[in-house]
């Protein structure tokens, strides 16, 4: 192995590798160093619990060590991260053995069962509701699937074990599930021993079925008075006597009520099933409280009267023949039967007989009424995946007849385990052409004949016992096991055993020596006979009527006792079991207190040996502790070799030759088989994983850059696109509104040239849009060319079509002008204006004649005033045309006509209508001329106005023009 450490950078890779391993553990104790080391074992399972690691395999078995909290990982998505994967993959996980016996049996077409075993609290239950719930979401579907599904799953509630139990006992073997396409169409339980005693006494610490608490506190109050019953637990003795846990702070019995109501509704049980189911729940409850006393004689009687009555009333039993029942054994003479009375103790040990076999017998029943319901209707042949969940290889302080049969059957278990362990590693050695090599082993099948085998086994002598004449008693029957098997190494009894070992066996005791360690069974009790009830078979309650028949009290050949019965369904299963492929699943408690992150090691190295999981793993390691197909190997590690990567065009054998010759294995280290290749050594394969872990971060390192550049050049390339995009889109853009605007211009000029061609006909619409613009072209100018004063004359020349116009507001512009220079006339320059008005007029405003400058002037104006009637006169001075000499004057205004006059002659006469217009100098000189027109041909005036007199001037006019 030294070229797999040819560079520094792996062997730093590699110390971290194996730090993060340290700190995990591994996933697979095959591959512990030393996997013989109890030790090595224990602190593995410890550290991957720390790190909530629940799951470890040994081979294909998976050891499940019960968390005692959520951890997330049952969800959805690690179904679908199981499903169709390569066993060994992924890391472990129940999905992972549930998906590989699924694909076994689709693509193998054989049958499969998965073994569930562990001690009570050590996640059995769970276990098989999460296999259960992977097939139903991995199997196809249809609606009639559905419903098969929705029993299945529902079946569990019903049938839960231990103290998560509803109605069932400890052993529930096995849940089998037909499947056709690879979808489940049926299912079908199997029940073998019925765990009887629990219903009358628990260990400490343990509860009673739970159903008793479920029915007291989730119960409707209708039910619980049809049923006689209180919700008070306290009250009944069945539920209180040594396990004192009719509370249970983890469990929620009213909610697990409505889910076992629920389950009942969707198996499809009818009112009366269930109405008849809780009356012999009830019945078992009040036969508990039913209390014995000895009479004047010895004999037994019954002391509560109510509890008789109500156990009546529920089975159907007549009061009187159910009280000589508890109170009385019949006992059958050669030709009569006679009865016989009870003590009290036997009293008690009757009526815990009752109890016991009316549950145990409900029990079978319940399970024959779900099985119909869950029964095949496809008679072609299926597959079958069988759930086998049974109670572990458990020791407690006394061992009773059941806890004997259970230890039996974990033993025949353990048995069948190593055998089909064994069978397969020797034939996949056998296949592969691997030289096969012995491997030592414990076998147990000394044990399995002394408590089976035919004449000379435990049980042939407690059937023979149970069923001689004659009154049995305890120590006949442990006298008869001395006589028998008393020199078998692995039995032991108080008299057979030596002086140290004698201290702690019991006289009434003994002991065997299993797989897993010595039990102590206690013999008290155990020879029953094998007869029904005869009470429970006149029983009017309809489930007891089917348990309890009249014909088996008819029947005088000799019963199987119990214990024979459970062998010969014992010996079923195992032919059973071993017509499948198998799949195990070990699960361990790691603490009595369901603590979480607790791991007791004690507790858990005393599982570890009753599960037999050091032998397994013994067995499982012999030889070599890895081996995969050539084909899996090269495709996992060829990376490590230049001339297998990427690609190797030779066979896959050759490949990883080529490949391990090129990592550095030592002969020693490996074997090449006909389609795997097999690894001795542990640190050959984790050696190997190193390098593969170091190579795989420099191959993801060149992976992610050129991933990353592929990503930036594929974004660059994106981004180029969009931006083409943009440009070529703007540019369109741009060009349609160029073209929008061009079009516009076009439509616009050829508009105005079209106005412009016929802008002297009436407003229409083709120049009304080119009027407009002229009209508004100057009025926009003469905004701007407005006369600022009276006196400025220069308006803005309009066009034709706005001479009109232009002339209105022309006269509303002087207007304004002469309005604006009014109100700008001061008060005082008003009042002089005013006095000068006055000083030559003032007699046409006020009627009164003032006195001119001018001499004469008074007489001349009378004279005047009568000759021609003038309103209005005032001084002015005339100039000559020729010479411009100055001639006083009065200038005389009338309603029709101008005078000009000298000294009371009228030089001349202006028609108003000759008037052409009149013209005021813009100087101080006070010029007025007068323009007539050249027809009236007046004589030419000139008119010069100073402060008290007017200067006039008359012109004529030559057509435009003034001379």
């Amino acid at each position: 192995m030294e070229k797999l450490s040819w560079r520094k950078p792996y062997k730093l890779n590699m110390e971290g590798a194996l730090v993060a391993r340290d700190r995990v553990g591994i996933q697979d104790f095959v591959l512990l160093d030393s996997h013989t080391s109890e030790n090595a074992f224990l602190d593995n399972l410890r550290k991957r619990y720390q790190e909530n690691l629940i799951y470890t395999y040994i081979g294909t078995l998976l050891v499940s060590v019960n968390p005692y909290k959520e951890l997330g990982i049952y969800t959805v998505k690690q179904m679908e991260q199981y499903k169709g994967v390569n066993f060994f993959e992924l890391p472990p996980h129940i999905y992972a053995i549930a998906d590989n016996a699924y694909r076994v049996m689709c693509t193998e077409y054989n049958n499969h069962f998965i073994l569930i075993s562990g001690e009570s609290g050590a996640g059995k239950t769970e276990a098989s509701k999460k296999i259960l719930q992977y097939f139903a979401m991995t199997c196809p579907t249809t609606e009639q699937l559905q419903v098969v599904r929705d029993r299945l799953l529902l079946s569990n509630p019903v049938l839960e074990v231990s103290r998560k139990c509803t109605l069932l006992p400890h052993q529930r073997l096995p849940e089998q599930q037909d499947f056709s396409l690879g979808a489940p169409v049926g299912g079908h339980i199997l029940s073998y021993l019925i765990e009887k005693s629990r219903v009358v006494y628990q260990n400490p610490g343990e509860r009673n079925f739970h159903i008793f608490y479920q029915l007291l506190e989730g119960g409707e109050e209708d039910l619980l008075h049809d049923l006689g019953l209180e919700r008070n637990p306290q009250k009944y003795m069945y539920l209180i006597q040594v396990g004192h846990c009719a509370k249970v702070s983890s469990i929620n019995d009213r909610s697990d009520w409505r889910t076992v109501h629920k389950a009942f509704t969707v198996i499809d049980f009818k009112a009366r099933d269930l109405e008849n189911l809780f009356g012999v729940i009830a019945s078992v409850l009040h036969l508990g409280n039913i209390q014995f006393e000895e009479d004047s004689n010895g004999h037994a009687i019954i002391t509560t009267g109510s509890q008789i009555k109500w156990i009546s009333k529920l089975l159907g039993v007549h009061l009187s023949i159910l009280q000589e029942a508890l109170t009385h054994r019949k006992i059958e003479a050669r030709f009569e039967e006679v009865l016989s009375p009870l003590d009290v103790d036997l009293a008690f040990y009757a009526r815990d007989a009752v109890a016991k076999a009316i549950y145990g017998r409900t029990f079978t029943w319940l399970v024959n009424k779900i099985n119909s319901s869950l029964a095949n209707k496809d008679l072609t042949r299926k597959t079958v995946i069988g759930l086998l969940d049974i109670y572990g290889f458990e020791v407690f302080e006394t061992n009773s007849f059941e806890q004997f049969c259970i230890n039996y059957c974990n033993e025949k278990l353990q048995q069948l385990l190593i055998e089909m362990t064994l069978k397969a590693e020797q034939e996949e050695y056998e296949l592969e052409g691997i030289e096969w090599e012995p491997i030592p082993y414990f076998n147990n099948k000394i044990i399995c004949d002394l408590v089976e085998e035919k004449h000379k086994g435990i049980i042939s002598i407690l059937d023979e016992e149970c069923l001689r004449p004659g009154e049995a008693t305890d120590l006949s029957f442990l006298e008869k096991l001395e006589e028998k098997v008393g020199d078998h190494a692995h039995f032991v009894t108080r008299k057979l055993a030596d002086q140290k070992t004698r201290k702690s066996i019991d006289w009434v005791d003994f002991r065997l020596l299993h797989y897993a360690g010595e039990v102590t069974y206690c013999t008290v009790g155990e020879k029953t006979r094998a007869q029904p009830l005869l009470v429970l078979c006149r029983s009017k309650n309809g489930i007891l009527r089917e348990c309890f028949h009249l014909s088996e009290l008819d029947n005088r050949r000799r019963p199987e006792t119990v214990a024979t019965q459970f062998k010969n369904s014992l010996a079923s299963l195992i032919d059973i079991l071993m017509s499948k492929e198998p799949s195990y699943i070990r699960c361990i408690k790691p603490n009595d207190d369901k603590a979480a992150d607790k791991f007791d090691d004690s507790l858990i190295r005393h599982q570890v040996k009753y599960l037999g999981l050091m032998e397994h793993l013994r067995v499982r390691r012999a030889g070599f502790a890895y081996r995969r197909k050539y084909e899996h190997f090269l495709q996992r590690y060829k990376s490590l070799c230049p001339d297998t990567w990427p690609y190797w065009q030779g066979t896959a054998a050759k490949g990883v030759e080529k490949l391990i010759k090129h990592i550095g294995y030592k002969p020693e280290e490996y074997k090449m088989g006909k389609t795997k290749i097999f690894i001795r050594f542990p640190r050959t394969l984790f050696a190997t994983e190193d390098a593969f872990e170091f190579r795989k971060n420099r191959l993801v390192s060149r992976i992610q850059a050129k991933y990353k550049g592929c990503l930036g050049k594929r974004e660059f390339q994106k981004m180029r696109e969009a931006a083409i995009k943009l440009e070529s889109c703007w540019r369109g853009v741009l060009a349609r509104k160029l073209a929008k605007k061009r079009m516009w211009a076009a439509q616009t000029i050829r508009k105005y040239i079209r106005g412009f061609i016929h802008r002297k006909q009436p407003l229409n619409r083709n120049n009304k849009d080119f009027v407009r613009l002229v009209q508004y072209t100057y009025l926009m100018k003469l905004r701007d060319h407005i006369p600022k004063n009276v006196l400025d004359k220069s308006w803005l020349k309009p066009p034709e079509i706005m001479q009109e116009t232009s002339e209105f507001l022309r006269k509303i512009c002087t207007r304004n002008l002469v309005r604006k220079y009014c109100r700008g006339i001061t008060a005082q320059k008003k009042a002089q204006v005013k006095s000068e008005l006055l000083s030559f007029c003032g007699w046409s405003l006020n009627g009164v004649w003032l006195k001119l400058r001018l001499s004469g002037e008074a007489a001349s104006a009378s004279k005047t005033r009568l000759v021609v009637g003038f309103q209005y006169v005032t001084p002015v001075v005339k100039y000559d045309r020729n010479g411009f000499k100055p001639r006083e004057r009065l200038l005389v205004l009338t309603r029709v006509a101008a005078y000009v006059v000298e000294m009371a002659k009228i030089k001349q006469r202006i028609e108003y209508a000759t008037l052409r217009g009149l013209s005021a100098s813009s100087l101080g000189d006070h010029i007025l001329v007068i323009h007539v027109s050249e027809d009236s041909k007046p004589e030419k005036v000139a008119v010069s106005l100073y402060p008290s007199m007017v200067c006039v001037c008359v012109c004529e006019m030559h057509g435009n023009k003034t001379s």
